[in-house]
């Protein structure tokens, strides 16, 4: 397989391409042909994901809490955020599945596609070092970071929602998606928040849980 189109996208050019074919092996495939496959780099790419990210949260926002740091990482290093970037860089064509995920269409599922994301990390890790590694992760991430440290006290906004609405006795709060924009890798939900089946806001986010939250701010301040 030619991976030029690929290491086009993410911005690496591997000198050894069997780690990057390695990076891209699921164990399906692998175990149809007797070959090793991504889970130990997948293992090892985890980690430098969360070290590499975790050293640029905590340069980059300073004024974050230790607290808030970590809502932060996990929300970036998590499987839709991955799954995004696999998106992006059109993983899809590329990861090596055996027949019964390509039966099952295993090479678009979000945890194969998320895992050869963290096996490709590792690979980029042993095949130039932590700099050309960091590169990559920051290059996909940095937006997604920037996005959830502007959202990471938002917690409060539902939280705070449903406190006031309730002063009075129990009532219904309900949240539900009512439109989606945008690629994969790239949407914007809209979210509407019902009182007692009567809408009181909508909001938009990157993520549902943005949109929500964004939706409860907005009450918030029709409710003043």
């Amino acid at each position: 397989m030619n991976f030029e189109k690929l290491e086009e996208s993410i911005q690496y050019t591997f000198k050894n391409k069997e780690l990057l074919k390695k990076a891209l092996t699921h164990t399906s495939y692998a175990y149809e042909r007797g070959l090793e496959s991504n889970e130990k780099l997948e293992f090892l790419g985890d980690s430098i994901l969360e070290f590499i990210s975790s050293r640029y949260i905590y340069t980059h926002y300073k004024k974050l809490k230790e607290g808030e740091m970590t809502k932060v990482r996990a929300e970036v290093v998590c499987e839709d955020s991955l799954y995004k970037v696999a998106v992006k860089h059109n993983f899809s064509d590329f990861i090596l599945v055996g027949k019964s995920e390509i039966h099952n269409k295993g090479n678009l599922k979000p945890a194969i596609l998320a895992d050869s994301i963290e096996a490709t990390i590792a690979a980029i890790y042993f095949d130039g070092g932590l700099e050309e590694t960091e590169k990559f992760i920051i290059n996909n991430l940095k937006e997604a970071i920037e996005i959830s440290t502007r959202h990471v006290g938002m917690k409060d906004f539902k939280t705070v929602l449903q406190e006031k609405l309730q002063e009075n006795g129990e009532v219904s709060i309900k949240y539900t998606v009512i439109k989606e924009t945008g690629p994969d890798h790239d949407k914007v939900f809209t979210v509407k928040v019902d009182v007692n089946g009567k809408e009181l806001a909508t909001g938009e986010g990157k993520t549902k849980k943005h949109a929500e939250m964004n939706a409860a701010e907005e009450a918030l301040k029709r409710l003043k």
